[in-house]
């Protein structure tokens, strides 16, 4: 005779059919949820790893000195910030650089080569991808049961594009003396962006700044400013000085020029060290000027008394701290940022 299975066993066979039925779908939800963070955590390193390098690179630009971008020295700068950096605990060695203009703007919204003449916006640029592939970095990431997934590796990649450029707004440390834009074409050399040479000394011009002094015959050196607001009163300047500009100037702002200051200012100027200037279209006394750019100038001496000037030279390839926008070329840069 033959015995029917019991109702309780019945129950635990369809339990254990149930759970075999869900098993392999449970485990395929679970492993691509571990994988989904692990994905996100290598492209993060890879995206963290591009952004330091195409800084790295971009940095070039200001510390080099030169006045035109040195391609060379950026791309080389950020291949080996690469290898720097690591993804999934995999030593990063390679990645593929570029280097040229940056529209600020957004238009064109790719790199441009660095032989075109770079318009308002352009700016020197270096463009960086890092990536995890077959034959790159480690090869390809892993996945748990990647096998259940059907996809036991994938790829990953990250690009960033940084600049450095003359700035087109100062938001403080500016110094209170402005400079006019006939001293920059006596001094500077505008196609190639450096300061012009004395050939008796093989170094930058030096020349003074103050009220008295004029080159070219009608060029005025300079003179202090109180930037925003009308002050001719010593204290004022005195705190200028040490903290530079309140209020955020950009190019276009108009800046109150003074008709002269004490000669005891003279001894608040701080020498051999660099200073950040703005340049105004014209030196005319008791007006507003408009600026026209802002300039990295080297402070070799100051003198008081009866003299009261500032002696120093141009200098290029310097970032100007709390700037940003873009500007013309006068020796100042924006600290290297990311544009992409």
């Amino acid at each position: 005779m033959q015995r029917r299975a019991s109702p309780s066993r019945r129950q635990q066979g369809s339990v254990v059919l149930f759970f075999v039925a869900f098993l392999v779908p449970l485990l395929m939800f679970g492993a691509f949820a571990i994988n989904l963070a692990r994905v996100s955590v290598v492209r993060n390193e890879l995206q963290n790893a591009a952004d330091a390098a195409a800084l790295a690179g971009a940095s070039q630009f200001v510390t080099n000195g030169a006045g035109t971008p040195d391609w060379a020295g950026a791309a080389s700068a950020t291949t080996a910030a690469i290898a720097l950096n690591s993804s999934n605990n995999v030593q990063l060695s390679s990645g593929t650089v570029t280097t040229g203009y940056w529209n600020l703007a957004g238009s064109p919204s790719t790199l441009q080569a660095t032989t075109i003449t770079p318009g308002t916006d352009d700016a020197p640029a270096v463009q960086v991808k890092v990536s995890r592939s077959a034959n790159q970095n480690g090869g390809l990431v892993s996945l748990a049961f990647g096998a259940l997934l059907g996809l036991p590796s994938v790829a990953g990649t990250a690009t960033a594009v940084a600049v450095a450029a003359p700035p087109g707004t100062v938001a403080g440390g500016l110094f209170p003396v402005a400079l006019g834009q006939c001293l920059y074409d006596t001094y500077w050399d505008s196609s190639t962006s450096q300061p012009k040479i004395d050939p008796s000394t093989g170094a930058a011009y030096q020349f003074q700044i103050g009220s008295d002094y004029k080159y070219g015959g009608t060029c005025d050196a300079g003179q202090w400013t109180s930037f925003t607001s009308v002050a001719n009163d010593v204290p004022t300047i005195r705190g200028l000085i040490a903290n530079g500009n309140p209020t955020s100037l950009s190019i276009g702002d108009n800046i109150y020029i003074q008709p002269g200051a004490k000669a005891t200012l003279y001894s608040s100027v701080p020498t051999h060290t660099v200073i950040y200037v703005p340049i105004v279209s014209n030196i005319v006394t008791k007006s507003f000027e408009p600026i026209v750019a802002f300039a990295a100038f080297y402070v070799d001496s100051s003198v008081g008394g009866r003299d009261k000037y500032i002696q120093g030279h141009f200098l290029t390839g310097y970032d100007i701290p709390q700037s940003s926008g873009i500007g013309p070329n006068y020796g100042g840069y924006v600290p290297p940022r990311l544009a992409y």
